[in-house]
């Protein structure tokens, strides 16, 4: 029989995700791997979307967003960042942040066109760009600062470069860029005429005095910038999948004719329930920061105290440790070995990078748990068997 699988999917194979979720479910063990809450979102949004399929607003909703949730969101942009989208023709609603990523890609990548990637990387990417049959061009970001190098990015463009993917804070590694990277980013790209498709799914989660800049905010950045970001992490529910992507008129067409062959349209009630979200909120946000910085703390201090040496993340919900103090040769075998000897889940990183080498002495924790499941997993992590 002819092969099922397509030859552009088949170097990506399974997501490290299921394997590693899989085992924990087996075993029982706390899962700080995957990266979504052990909460609900505020009860107001879920009152929300029950007043919408309660009042009759269940049916397809236009594909490119309810009018409210889009208002709502050039509201937020423009009261935080002091941004403004036209909400008719500028902003578009998404089934998450992750078919908006899919959806833009596709729009505007042709075969052979170059993507720029900082690594290590949301998965994603790589996958995205295969698909529209571009070609990934990989900037390493070194442990444990994951500073740019101008240069080193540089030498990854060139003619042929369409895209630059930016993803601040960054998932997995916990980074924050700050504007003069911002700067350097914003430079190449107009050198090279590419676009920046920047993710900014954890706009809200910054720390120790961090900053979160749009680059959309730069000088000269707006008409060739993307901006993306979600519902789902900021009001704790993943699983509504309700995100957007601000651009100008031109590339917003472009990314809606290719939103509308992929999901058409997002779930209409959550729609109308996350526009209340966003227009009530503004005094959630902070509350909302602080509870994650108290858990981004315990879980330093438990992963210290356990003989990690930890990479202090100044944004997201993620954190990286160094295990090299426990003598495995790779990430993975360290991960399922710690799930199955003491019952704690994290994810190898090495799947994040193109060359898996640079990311083998490395863990990823995320920390958007219950405080009672942080403490037990410190406990757990105490009978972990160090290097002798």
């Amino acid at each position: 029989m002819k092969p099922p699988l397509n030859q552009t999917l088949q170097p990506f194979g399974e997501s490290i995700f299921t394997p590693i979720s899989r085992l924990a479910q087996e075993t029982g063990a706390i899962n700080l791997g995957q990266g979504f809450p052990d909460t609900d979102g505020p009860d107001f949004i879920m009152e929300a979307a029950v007043e919408a399929m309660r009042t009759g607003k269940n049916q397809y909703a236009p594909s490119h967003g309810v009018a409210r949730l889009r208002k709502a969101i050039a509201a937020k942009t423009r009261r935080f960042y002091g941004l403004s989208f036209d909400a008719d023709l500028e902003v578009t609603v998404f089934s998450g942040a992750t078919e908006a990523i899919f959806s833009c890609i596709m729009a505007l990548v042709e075969t052979g066109e170059e993507v720029v990637v900082f690594e290590p990387f949301y998965d994603s990417y790589p996958a995205c760009t295969a698909m529209a049959g571009g070609v990934c061009r990989f900037v390493t970001l070194e442990s444990p600062d994951f500073a740019l190098d101008p240069e080193r990015l540089e030498e990854k463009m060139g003619p042929r470069t369409k895209v630059i993917i930016l993803n601040s804070p960054m998932n997995p590694c916990g980074k924050v860029f700050t504007r003069e990277e911002l700067d350097v980013i914003a430079t190449l790209a107009e050198k090279y005429d590419a676009y920046v498709l920047s993710d900014e799914v954890y706009e809200h989660l910054t720390f120790d005095g961090a900053e979160h800049v749009p680059i959309a905010s730069l000088p000269g950045m707006r008409e060739r910038t993307l901006t993306i970001s979600s519902t789902g992490k900021t009001f704790s529910m993943t699983g509504w999948k309700v995100g957007w992507a601000l651009a100008s008129p031109p590339l917003s067409r472009a990314v809606r004719a290719s939103h509308q062959f992929v999901t058409y349209s997002t779930s209409t009630p959550l729609q109308h329930a996350m526009a209340v979200a966003l227009e009530k909120a503004d005094e959630y946000y902070s509350t909302f920061r602080a509870d994650y910085l108290e858990r981004r703390d315990l879980l330093l201090n438990v992963l210290e105290a356990a003989g990690f040496t930890v990479n202090t993340p100044r944004g997201t919900y993620f954190a990286l440790a160094d295990i090299s103090a426990f003598g495995f040769e790779d990430d993975r075998a360290f991960c399922e070995s710690m799930i199955r000897t003491v019952g704690v889940a994290a994810i190898p990183p090495s799947y994040f990078y193109k060359n898996r080498r640079a990311g083998k002495n490395l863990a990823r924790f995320a920390f958007c748990k219950k405080i009672e499941a942080l403490r037990e997993a410190g406990e757990c992590l105490k009978n972990l068997k160090r290097k002798c």
